[in-house]
């Protein structure tokens, strides 16, 4: 049995039934979900009905059987369809079952034979236990050539296994395929067109030559074949998250552009469905509000733009939106090719200067602050690297001290490092109370989104920022390709 590993909650707890009492249907049986269910050996006991989120699983009902293993999940309220378990008092799944538009149903088990459960009122539920047996027996002897493949001795045992393998796979294949002929319009056939993922085809030859990009550009296509993205049920199985991460990973470039254009395909289809729609503007929210890969917070930026900002809030408390709010604002003028905001500092001495009038190929900038622990690692680190290999490239780099209550620490830091080849700068007390004053909707932290220290830019010798949110290494890295390329 397989072990539950998640926060549990329960939503509409059902009806318990009670000892010695016959178990009824519910009284409107159009309305709500009423599952009746006898549950060997388990007595007096609660049981849990479960179903997925996406990736994770949640417990949504339970019931208590009473002295003859009876019991019944009910609710005036439908279930989503999609695949659901039955989950023991342990919280182990027991067995899955289809949930489709008709929730009346019979379930018949016991756990010292689980391979022979009865489910009566529920033809997609016989559909699903016929073909899932018949599945799993396939599977089995797949498996079985397999292992007989990674222990064989001879090439002429490897070879015929793998040709026995291969004929395996696309029995299997074809009896899905078979199976979604004749069934078009049932649960099952739903769950194996959302679970399908397109056979990469053979490379063909135009104009006497090879296309090697032509299988990618066929599964990509096809990817997404017979799934339409305001389904609910498509986030009631085990399987669609996992394949929309895979979809991503695989099939779409990291260019935020082209993630954006993916994204904005699925969120206004996915519009009208009242459950899929919030999960996936959620998890793309998430994904990229702290992205993996470089300028991606320009894809949360689009969503925020496009979504949340005209009115797809309803979910969120106040607290939620304003911290959307704040963290879009906060990106807003930095993204990679805009040019960096303004920035006015005053140096050690207390002169001014400003960044835009800096002539080099590229500007470094880096804000951080003087008490900062990572800091203190960090920037010596910066420096190293500047000296060793920077400096001699022109690279300036503008060092920038976002605490000005600390000037006296900050000042013996930059004297016992011997960071004077830099352009140490920070904002007065006075300049950011005029801004504030002033009615200046962004500070220095926001414009550039410091809402860490340290933080790292790098500029071109337009000021237009060509990289941040990098490791130094990464940076030096950069930095050294871009020469590279420009030679």
């Amino acid at each position: 049995m397989k072990q539950l590993f998640f926060a549990l909650f329960i939503l509409p707890i059902c009806l318990a039934a009670q000892s010695k009492k016959p178990i009824t249907k519910s009284a409107t049986p159009d309305l709500g979900h009423d599952i009746q269910i006898s549950l060997k050996p388990y007595q007096d006991t609660k049981i849990y009905l479960g179903t997925n989120y996406g990736n994770a699983r949640t417990l949504v009902d339970s019931c208590v059987l009473n002295d003859k293993s009876e019991g019944v999940f009910t609710s005036n309220q439908k279930f989503t369809p999609g695949i659901y378990f039955v989950v023991s008092p342990k919280m182990s799944i027991l067995f899955d079952l289809i949930v489709d538009e008709k929730q009346h149903f019979k379930i018949v088990a016991d756990t010292l034979d689980l391979k022979n459960i009865t489910i009566t009122g529920s033809n997609e539920n016989v559909l699903f236990q016929n073909y899932s047996k018949s599945i799993n027996e396939l599977f089995i002897q797949l498996n079985d050539f397999e292992q007989k493949f990674k222990v064989a001795t001879t090439a002429k045992d490897s070879t015929n296994l793998k040709e026995a393998y291969t004929s395996k796979d696309k029995e299997i294949k074809q009896k899905r395929k078979s199976f979604v002929e004749a069934h078009p319009n049932s649960m099952m056939s739903f769950l194996l067109n959302t679970m399908e993922v397109p056979e990469a085809p053979s490379i063909p030859i135009v104009n006497g030559k090879a296309d090697s990009l032509f299988p990618f550009r066929y599964v990509k296509n096809h990817y997404w074949d017979n799934v339409v993205f305001n389904d609910n049920r498509l986030i009631r199985t085990p399987f669609f998250e996992k394949k929309l991460d895979d979809y991503f990973k695989n099939y779409v470039s990291r260019e935020p552009d082209s993630v954006i254009e993916e994204i904005q395909y699925m969120l206004t289809v996915a519009k009208t469905g009242k459950e899929i729609y919030p999960f996936l503007l959620f998890k793309f929210t998430n994904k990229y509000i702290s992205p993996e890969f470089m300028g991606q917070d320009k894809v949360f930026l689009h969503i925020y733009q496009n979504f949340f900002a005209k009115g797809d809030t309803v979910l969120l408390n106040e607290a939620s939106k304003k911290s959307l709010r704040d963290r879009a604002y906060s990106l807003m003028a930095n993204q990679l090719g805009l040019p960096a905001p303004i920035l006015v500092l005053n140096d050690v001495n207390d002169k001014r200067f400003a960044l835009h009038n800096i002539k080099a190929p590229f500007t470094f900038v880096a804000f951080w602050d003087p008490t900062c622990s990572h800091c203190k690692v960090e920037i010596p680190k910066l420096d190293s690297i500047y000296k060793a290999s920077w400096k001699a490239l022109d690279v300036k780099v503008v060092s920038v001290n976002i605490n000005f209550k600390e000037i006296t620490a900050w000042k013996n830091f930059i004297k016992d490092h011997q960071m004077e080849d830099w352009l140490n700068g920070y904002q007065t007390e006075e300049d950011l109370n005029r801004e504030i004053k002033e009615g200046k909707p962004t500070t220095i932290r926001q414009l550039y989104d410091v809402y860490k220290t340290p933080t790292f830019y790098l500029l071109d010798k337009n000021k237009k920022i060509i990289a941040k949110n990098l490791t130094i290494e990464q940076f030096n890295d950069f930095i050294q390709s871009t020469i590279n390329k420009s030679k």
